[in-house]
């Protein structure tokens, strides 16, 4: 896919960032364990790391390490030496993909919506419609068929992570698992839960400016906000940890827990990031938003990354799923 010479600063430092952490991925410098491989709480910590330093650089970080958990879980070769990955899978109304057979493999026609790393990936997964059933396909993006549209991630919060819309036209393609194999897996609500470990770090990195000030001025207000924070981070992280011992002792889902598990650790942590967002803001006032081009930006990227959880929507699908569990099988 042809460079965008007009990439803002943030596109720019984004893709920077998930190029190195791509090339220490290859050289065994950085490590993100496949889910349910008995190490999964150190991918959590992994995913938690980068997003402290950077969200948007945690997004297309999350979406590499994501390939090429689905491509492990549904048998397909690994990313290659250089490859940068992502998974362009929302499928909001609109136009979306359609997927053609063409001799042994596929083609691939029409417009994909919430492509990260669009400038940046060198392949990815996507979703498509191929007759009545959905599947995923790998596809080659670096190439004159995917052509982001311009004008279509106009975002202040995860300006970086670079997420238009992509143009698809005679896109080749090959066909990864069998039809809805990417939502049928198991591992489909295991990354579910790494997105929310890396909205906790972006987290811990809002509440640093709280850290700052509790320990430079004697406040009560402050020392309040700063233990409510604390008390949220503990137990969310404590949850996280909680759901990576039982992704790892049951990584096919056999007891069939994977949903509700993803559903209830994704609402948790979504409304802890709120209210961390909430705390700090009150504690600190405007000065650190105004004066501090680092925090802003977090806060700002942090509002835009929890929107993943589709707030009352999802919380709607958890109550129906615990009420009627039948109907989400």
């Amino acid at each position: 896919m042809p460079a965008d010479p007009g990439a803002p600063d943030e596109v720019a430092a984004a893709a920077r960032g998930f190029a190195d952490a791509v090339a220490r991925i290859e050289a065994g410098e950085l490590a993100f364990p496949l889910p349910g491989s008995g190490r999964t709480a150190e991918r959590f910590a992994a995913l938690r790391t980068v997003a402290e330093a950077g969200l948007s650089t945690a997004r297309l970080v999350e979406g590499h390490v994501d390939a090429a958990a689905i491509l492990a879980e549904l048998g397909a070769p690994p990313p290659g030496p250089g490859e940068r990955w992502g998974v362009w899978a929302a499928e909001p109304p609109g136009e979306g993909l359609t997927a053609v057979r063409q001799g042994a493999g596929w083609m691939l026609n029409g417009l994909k919506q919430y492509c990260s790393g669009a400038h940046s990936c060198t392949d990815a997964l996507v979703t498509a419609r191929a007759g009545e059933s959905r599947r995923l396909f790998a596809v080659r993006v670096a190439t004159d068929g995917c052509r982001p549209v311009e004008g279509t991630w106009g975002a202040v919060g995860m300006a970086g992570s670079d997420t238009p819309d992509v143009r698809f036209t005679d896109v080749p393609a090959t066909a990864v698992g069998e039809p809805e194999a990417y939502v049928d897996r198991p591992g489909f609500w295991h990354g579910g839960i790494g997105v929310a470990a890396c909205w906790y770090g972006g987290a811990v990195a809002v509440a640093r400016v709280l850290w700052e000030a509790a320990e430079h001025r004697a406040d009560p207000h402050t020392d309040a906000h700063l233990g409510a924070v604390d008390v949220q981070l503990h137990a969310a992280w404590t949850l996280l940890e909680r759901a990576a011992r039982e992704i790892d002792e049951d990584p096919r889902d056999d007891r069939g827990e994977g949903r509700l598990r993803a559903m209830r650790t994704r609402a948790f942590v979504e409304s802890v990031c709120r209210q961390v967002l909430d705390h700090v803001g009150r504690a600190t006032g405007a000065g650190p938003l105004c004066h501090d081009t680092g925090h802003a930006r977090t806060v700002a990227d942090l509002g835009v990354y929890i929107r993943q959880h589709h707030a009352e929507r999802d919380l709607a699908g958890l109550g129906a799923y615990l009420a009627r569990p039948e109907a989400g099988r």
